[in-house]
């Protein structure tokens, strides 16, 4: 005999399991707590609330926890009230540093972060003395096929995209460039292939990579350690997956969107409008690579 116990085994395994658990458990209530607060209870008419909630159904979190979070978030319970907060300072050798925060207690965290930032050579600042430095990144993947570079480019400036990319030559090299050496912050992936392996290499720190499709003719895959070396996230898109799990979602997304687009925040491109009876010539005309932004059917006189 070893003189090792297997239930002792068992006990400290599942202790670990349990508490890597509990810290995912953590973050994701503090997520729903805020986006309640922020946006209301309603998971139908708050998006960042029902993001917040898939996830944490996909980590099969009980219902009554995070029912229970939406109310403190909400004030019908009483709770901690989190709240979010954006610092600036510098690191070592006068690297900008940008943070952002979730805490339910700004003087704690702004204590912790400031010690953290003294203790290895780097000091806070004022608002506003970096943020300027620091924008979101961006990277979508576009078959190129059945169009030309010049119709692309005109098409993505007007979107209102930085550059456009060729991925034939060194696109790893040449997206680390664009973004100052950082990487994209998320990839939006809907070709796959041969390009769906270099995507991870193309991402900032911590940044996601968004499945939508594989239209470059092969389904993608990729290797956990890839992921775990470089500390990214690899997302699913689906629609089916979402309406399994939430029947009402599409009409929560549309009246969402349709107020982004009232508010000016979202500004889709509509490349044509056609009468419901020429729907076959707009399945056409997007077949073959000729529609440009969004196609419109219009049902009825209005």
């Amino acid at each position: 005999m070893s003189g090792h116990s297997k239930w002792a085994n068992i006990k400290h395994r599942k202790g670990a399991a349990d508490a890597k658990r509990g810290k995912v458990f953590t973050k994701l209530i503090k997520e729903i707590i805020t986006a309640a607060r922020i946006g209301g209870g309603d998971i139908n008419a708050n998006p960042r609330l029902r993001s917040a909630v898939m996830a944490a159904k996909v980590e099969n979190m009980p219902k009554d926890n995070w029912e229970r979070a939406i109310k403190k978030g909400t004030g019908e319970l009483e709770g901690v009230n989190y709240e979010e907060a954006t610092y600036e300072g510098y690191g070592p050798g006068g690297a900008a540093v940008f943070i952002e925060s979730l805490s339910d207690n700004k003087n704690r965290a702004v204590a912790e972060i400031r010690h953290a930032l003294n203790k290895h050579g780097g000091n806070m600042g004022e608002n506003g003395c970096v943020a300027w430095m620091f924008e979101s990144k961006g990277l979508f993947l576009i078959p190129t096929d059945r169009t030309t570079e010049d119709t692309l480019m005109e098409v993505a400036i007007e979107a209102g995209a930085d550059d456009v990319l060729e991925s034939g030559g060194d696109w790893v090299a040449a997206t680390r460039a664009a973004t100052g050496g950082r990487g994209a912050d998320v990839i939006f992936d809907p070709v796959g292939g041969e390009r769906f392996e270099s995507s991870p290499r193309c991402l900032a720190p911590e940044g996601r990579l968004l499945v939508i499709g594989f239209a470059g003719g092969s389904i993608p895959s990729l290797a956990a350690n890839r992921i775990l070396l470089r500390n990214i996230d690899v997302v699913g898109v689906n629609w089916g997956g979402f309406l399994s799990i939430e029947p009402t979602l599409p009409a929560a997304t549309h009246e969402a969107l349709a107020a982004m687009v009232a508010a000016g925040r979202v500004a889709p491109i509509v490349g044509r409008s056609y009468p419901l009876e020429s729907a076959a010539e707009a399945l056409d005309d997007l077949d073959s690579r000729r529609a440009r932004g969004k196609l419109v059917l219009a049902i009825g006189s209005d």
